[in-house]
This record gives C-alpha cells, structure tokens and sequence, in this order.
C-alpha cells in the first residue's frame, strides 16, 4: 500500500500540474500590453543602481513559489511568512516590487498580480546581471493566506545536507537537477555570517585559505557578528555566471548547503557539467525558474488582485 506522504505528494503534483497548465505567457497582451515592459523597467534600474537587488529579488521568488506567498506584511490581525526565521532581517527588495505594482497599476487598474510581478522581475534580475532570459508563463493570482509555520518547515536550512535539500525540492515536484540548477542563484548576493558560521570553523570539506579569509568578518564566539556580510561566489558576485560550481569544485562554496553538492555524492557529475558548460546551467536554470514558478499557483477564480502587495484586499 502506498505511504500517505507518497499519496499527498502526487496529490499535490496533480493539482499544480492542473494550475501551472492554466499559466500562460501571453496572458496579459490584451488586458496589460505594457505590463511587462514597465516591470522590466523598474527592475533594471533597481539592479543597476545595487546589484545585490537582483539576488534578493529571486530569493524573494523562491520563498514565495516554495511556500504561500512572502509579500504580505504582519498585521495586528495577520501572521505573514516575513517574520520566519528563513526570512527575518534577511528577505529585501518588497520596496522594488512596491514600486513595479504602482507603475503597473498606473497604466492598467487591477489587473496584473503581484505574484506574476515577482515572476517576472525575478526573470529580469537575472537577465540584467548577464544570466539567460526566459519566457514566464502568466496568470497567477495573489493568495489571501500565509503560513509562518510552513515556511520554517519548507525551506530548505543552510545547513542542509544532500539528502534534506533533495527532500525539501521533491516535496514540491522539484528535480535533483532543478534544485542543482535553483542553487546557482547563489552566483549572486551575499548571506550573512550566522549562515555559514559553523561551516567556515567545523567543516573539512572548504578550502583552508577560504575558511581563513571569512573568519575576519565572522569571528568567534558565534554570535559576535552573525550579521556580517559575505557574497556567494567571491569570484564574481555580481554577475550571473557559472563560477558558483567552479568554487564547489575547489571547495569554496560558502554555505553547507552549497557544498553539499559537490562532496562525493549523487548530484557531483552535475556539478562538473555546470562548471565547464556555462550553457548548460542557463538553459537548466531557466527551465527550473519556470519549473519552480508552476508550484501550485493560485489562477482563475482563487485568491484575487491584490491593490498592495504587502496587504489582502479587503
């Protein structure tokens, strides 16, 4: 007999399967022609003016694709998924999608989603940082709920191992090599030092030299600077690129998650093949975002239009 956790997940397969199929890229050429234009604008001039807004702008969508919805801020009455540890004094760049919503909404009145803005400008993040562009499908509407709980439980930890991030990207319908491909967002944007703090002083799988040089800005006791800064790839962090593996491949991926990867393990040929073929990666990156963005979207009649995106329509 099956297990009931196997049943949910195809349960949960076949209802996004339905969802994702009623997405399409054409959805607002007649309702909001310049919609797409005018997030495309608003996105490539918060990228150009701090590159780092292209990394949080994708993060933004993953957290938003993998559980109900990130945009949506506490209220008296109302717990979000901002205040989760994944996301708290850490998610940014709602100021962006803010400001895509009012242009959006200036030359077409509630019509287009804050949840298709994400998409998209997730997609134009990456273009304006060097990385592929990709067609996103279209339609989502805005969920009215959110789930704290949920978005503790369903992203996936820095510190996760192979099999934990292999888990947390099937849960979703995720492939081994969607999530392989999703992690190469880390090519861009920096992470805080109470992310990689265990890693850089207890792992034996980073390269010394690197372990030494983080330890400056992340010094012990842990605690005493656990908001410092360090990017992703330190090779270049502010282009999207395919160095993220080459840095696995030398042991210098920054999280213990990244490197996870790349240590002897299921998804090490991946890894090889994505660092010697920037080709490769985009094309598989750009199939995962699409991927990633079918999870369960709310269409049709569910959910609704919402006029702020960081508050439910009331």
């Amino acid at each position: 007999m099956a297990s009931a956790s196997f049943v949910s997940l195809l349960v949960f397969v076949a209802m996004a399967s339905a969802a994702s199929a009623q997405l399409s890229s054409t959805f607002y050429d007649t309702s909001c022609p310049d919609a797409l234009s005018t997030i495309r604008r608003v996105v490539t001039a918060a990228v150009r003016s701090e590159p780092r807004m292209g990394a949080s702008l994708v993060r933004l969508h993953f957290h938003d694709c993998f559980v109900d919805v990130i945009l949506l801020a506490d209220t008296g009455s109302f717990v979000g998924e901002q205040g989760a540890a994944p996301n708290a004094g850490s998610i940014r760049g709602m100021n962006v999608i803010d400001n895509a919503k009012t242009q959006v909404e200036a030359v077409c009145k509630q019509t287009v989603s804050c949840a298709d803005i994400l998409a998209v400008a997730a997609r134009d993040s990456v273009f304006a940082l060097g990385g592929p562009f990709w067609t996103v499908p279209l339609g989502r509407r805005d969920s009215t709920t959110a789930s704290k709980t949920n978005a503790e439980n369903d992203l996936p930890p820095p510190s996760s191992d192979l099999q934990g991030l292999t888990d947390k990207f099937s849960n979703k319908g995720l492939s081994v090599t969607d999530m392989v491909a999703l992690s190469g967002a880390h090519t861009i944007g920096q992470s805080q030092c109470k992310n990689f703090w265990d890693r850089i002083y207890n792992d034996s799988n980073i390269d010394t030299a690197f372990a030494t040089s983080l330890k400056e800005n992340c010094p012990q006791p842990i605690g005493s600077g656990d908001s410092s800064l360090a990017p992703l790839d330190r090779t270049s962090p502010n282009a999207f690129d395919n160095a993220y593996y080459s840095n696995l491949l030398s042991q210098k991926g920054l999280l213990h998650s990244d490197q996870v990867l790349f240590n002897g393990g299921g998804t090490d040929n991946t890894v090889r093949s994505f660092a010697s073929n920037p080709a490769a990666f985009g094309s598989a990156f750009a199939t995962a975002m699409v991927n990633m963005g079918n999870i369960a979207p709310k269409t049709r009649t569910q959910g609704q239009i919402r006029l702020s995106c960081s508050k439910v329509k009331s």
